[in-house]
């Protein structure tokens, strides 16, 4: 039996709605508490629309044994359900600060075995070595 297609219901809705993907040269490098947590020089870029744009790292260039998985999820009708992950480095976390599609819709296939990182629960992101202005994603119609 072959698996059934995945489809996001929310394209069919709203069919001007955009989302992108490239996987631009640059490097991107995620910090918290001393630790590098993340470090990859081939990210993912996604751009949607009304959000700001969103680097995923895949899950190898991930420190995951710096990550707890946690029972938070939430739902995006255009990607599908997101599980989420507290970063605990010594004395500190940051509750469900990185997140996941691990079985994105149809459209988007690309963001599986990627993880996002929320700029405003983490130390310091560094896209080309240079410091990135800590603005979490998020919608920018508001």
């Amino acid at each position: 039996m072959s698996a059934q297609p995945n489809p996001a219901p929310g394209f069919h809705k709203h069919p001007d709605y955009s989302i992108t993907t490239e996987r631009p040269n640059r490097s991107y490098r995620v910090d918290f508490n001393g630790e590098t947590i993340a470090d990859t020089h081939s990210p993912l870029l996604l751009q949607e629309s009304r959000h700001r744009p969103v680097f995923y790292v895949a899950k190898d260039d991930v420190r995951m044994e710096l990550l707890e998985a946690t029972d938070h999820q939430t739902y995006c009708p255009f990607k599908g359900n997101a599980r989420y992950w507290t970063i605990k480095v010594g004395e500190r976390e940051a509750e469900n600060a990185v997140w996941a599609y691990d079985d994105p819709y149809d459209e988007l296939p690309e963001v599986e075995g990627f993880l996002a990182f929320y700029a405003d629960r983490v130390d310091a992101i560094y896209i080309d070595g240079k410091l990135q202005e800590a603005t979490g994603p998020g919608r920018t119609d508001r």
